[in-house]
């Protein structure tokens, strides 16, 4: 007989087998596997599992029963959509949402589904200093990936709470954890914090320029533009750490960690180089033609999931239009892409525009993958929340062996 207590509606162990289409012995066993909670009942009638809790879980299995059996990995996800010529984030066109909307109110859309107005995010004073000190331990030479993963480690020990999965502590979390990140990179300009938005924060941290208010809403652009991109290889990374039930901030160390692949994150840095090339020489041709010569790919141009332009190099460019220090970037870049036409040609990715916005404001080669990866923490942090509602640890391929077969001799 089903109990009702302060807790919520509690079933006993033959109603939630009845619930679950399972037996009596395979409910413990979900136990044991960390999928259900069971409280003993104190009367010694044996034990009694919250109502909610089990429902959910027969869901979860409704769903994975009836999912077709596929040679790829495929996860169910409700954040992002791409489409060949555009992409969604929950439903919503990204590109419209991420021009109307700054960084965290598209995050928050992203987290919650609601689109807080004037959402700001703060970092905890301890946290942030922990952070730090713990970047400022590194050698000069460190790169921003490295700087962020030490900073992401940082901020995991300051905070007590990171075990705590729920939605509210993660998305309490992640508010802290993205100003933190920021906060924590060196700083090349005036640092003046500006109204607390984290595209101002960053500004300071990527050129020691004074920002005028339509480069600062560019860069706003590019952070909301690249929030999420379904799954990208370091967002797989997150998927797989929070499957293990990881906290949030070992879920981003895993993000960043593939994200330092150099065929993931490299590609900002290799495409503002080309673009000074080109600068430097007068043309594109030359260039071009080199990186051709040396067996190379010419950085900033194509994407797999797109038939055409890259929907959020095509908003950046429209927007970086507006900046007359970008005039000759811009015209640069355009030129590579018409060089590369004749070819039968690839379209700009948003890896060309994000060098067009480095180079034409003063910003390191190094600046598009800084933004990129303070922008896609909040993905990630969104992906580990999904994750966490998905049964653990579901994210076990199995292998096949290629060795040879046994019995061998023992060496």
């Amino acid at each position: 007989m089903s109990d009702q207590t302060d807790g919520g509606r509690r079933l006993s162990t033959q109603e939630a087998a009845r619930v679950l289409g399972v037996k009596p012995a395979t409910v413990y066993a979900y136990v044991s596997r960390g999928q259900l909670a069971s409280r003993r009942d104190p009367a010694g009638r044996g034990s009694s599992f919250d109502a909610a809790e089990v429902e959910a879980l027969a869901r979860r299995s409704r769903r994975e029963a009836a999912a077709p059996a596929a040679g790829e990995l495929s996860v169910r996800t409700a954040l992002t959509l791409i489409e060949p010529d555009r992409f969604y984030f929950r439903g919503v066109d990204a590109v419209a949402l991420a021009s109307r909307y700054r960084y965290e109110e598209v995050a928050e859309w992203l987290w919650t589904g609601t689109l807080p107005r004037g959402a700001r995010f703060t970092a905890p004073a301890e946290v942030l200093e922990a952070a730090r000190r713990a970047v400022d331990a590194l050698p000069a030479h460190s790169g921003p990936v490295d700087r962020l993963r030490v900073a992401v480690a940082a901020a995991a020990v300051a905070d007590p709470l990171r075990f705590d999965l729920s939605e509210e502590a993660v998305l309490g979390s992640a508010r802290c954890l993205i100003p933190t990140l920021v906060g924590a990179l060196p700083a090349t300009g005036s640092g003046w914090a500006g109204d607390g938005r984290i595209a101002r924060q960053l500004w300071s941290r990527l050129t020691a320029r004074e920002p005028d208010p339509d480069a600062l809403a560019v860069l706003d652009l590019a952070l909301a533009l690249l929030v999420d991109h379904d799954l990208a290889a370091s967002t797989l990374a997150v998927r797989v750490a929070a499957s293990a039930r990881a906290h949030p901030y070992a879920a981003v160390s895993a993000g960043l960690g593939a994200l330092e692949g150099p065929l993931h994150g490299a590609a900002g840095r290799l495409a503002h180089r080309m673009l000074v090339e080109v600068l430097e020489q007068g043309g594109a041709a030359p260039v071009v033609a080199e990186h051709l010569r040396a067996g190379r790919r010419v950085p900033g141009l194509g994407h797999r999931l797109y038939q055409g332009e890259d929907p959020r190099a095509g908003a950046l460019f429209a927007r970086l239009e507006g900046l007359e220090q970008a005039a000759p970037a811009l015209a640069a870049a355009r030129e590579v892409v018409a060089v590369m036409a004749r070819q039968g040609g690839l379209h700009a990715n948003v890896d060309l525009a994000l060098a067009v916005l480095s180079v034409s404001c003063g910003m390191t080669a190094e600046a598009g993958e800084t933004v990129f990866a303070v922008a896609r923490t909040a993905g990630w942090i969104a992906h580990a929340l999904e994750e966490y509602q998905e049964r653990p640890l579901r994210m076990r391929p199995s292998g096949q062996y290629h060795g040879p077969r046994p019995p061998q001799p023992m060496p």
